[in-house]
């Protein structure tokens, strides 16, 4: 990288809005006594339940993912992703990006893994719903849909485990929609959430910094596009392998 671009990202924006931004942060702080926060809990479980409630739905989503390597230096990888759920048991993922290319299919019987770009897949009986086939793939195979903490039913209490602080910090704007901006804290990890105002209070961006990593990496999704009323065709949550794939086992776990 040349010398300049490093003194670009070193140039921090006026001093006076940086000094302002920090002062409003420290005023929150000690604004809000430790604990968790009604309000934050209240929107929430209001987002939470919405999401349940809805029987069918897509999204579309930007994500980046931190690596620290041996030296300590953080990198970032960024992907994309479209998700296809149909409850009670139907999901299909796809991501692509720096370092990922898959499709995640689950119809109800099956989970397939498929990679396309090297062409191999791996598949395994599932359980007969959603919940307990993101379970399944958690425990047993050590794979994580993406965006499973939102998928679940009992989004919630899944959230809220070991949770134990908890605020509204505020009014913010993520992909033009305004939203309330909570943020939590636990023992190994602190997360923030972005939800949408109004009548659909759905989370528009989910953020987690763990803290038991060095350098505290972090994950964060951003939906780009929410669709409560989704066309699916008999393709969407069936998996057919292309010409030339081959079947490889999932690793033991």
């Amino acid at each position: 990288m040349k010398s300049t671009s490093r003194r670009h990202l070193r140039a921090a924006p006026s001093q006076c809005c940086t000094i302002g931004a920090l002062t409003i942060l420290s005023l929150a702080a000690h604004a809000e006594p430790p604990g968790i926060a009604p309000e934050a809990q209240q929107i929430l479980k209001a987002s939470t339940d919405f999401v349940a409630n809805q029987q069918r739905f897509s999204t579309s989503t930007r994500n980046t993912l931190d690596v620290v390597l041996k030296s300590g230096q953080k990198i970032q990888f960024n992907s994309t992703g479209r998700q296809s759920v149909q409850r009670p048991d139907k999901l299909r993922a796809e991501r692509t990006g720096d370092i990922v290319s898959q499709v995640f299919v689950y119809d109800g019987k099956s989970l397939t893994m498929y990679n396309p770009e090297e062409k191999v897949f791996s598949q395994a009986a599932a359980p007969a719903t959603l919940e307990d086939m993101l379970d399944f793939a958690r425990q047993k195979l050590d794979i994580v849909a993406p965006a499973s903490d939102l998928i679940y039913k009992n989004a919630y209490d899944n959230l809220m485990e070991g949770v134990t602080e908890g605020k509204v910090l505020g009014k913010a704007v993520i992909e033009g929609v305004r939203c309330d901006h909570l943020a939590f804290r636990a023992t190994q990890l602190d997360w923030q959430i972005w939800i949408q105002e109004g009548a659909q209070p759905l989370p528009r961006k989910l953020v987690i910094t763990t803290l038991d990593l060095p350098n505290a990496p972090e994950f964060s999704v951003t939906v780009t596009e929410w669709n409560l009323q989704p066309t699916f065709d008999a393709q969407t949550f069936s998996f057919t392998p292309q010409a030339g794939s081959r079947e490889i086992p999932f690793l033991p776990h």
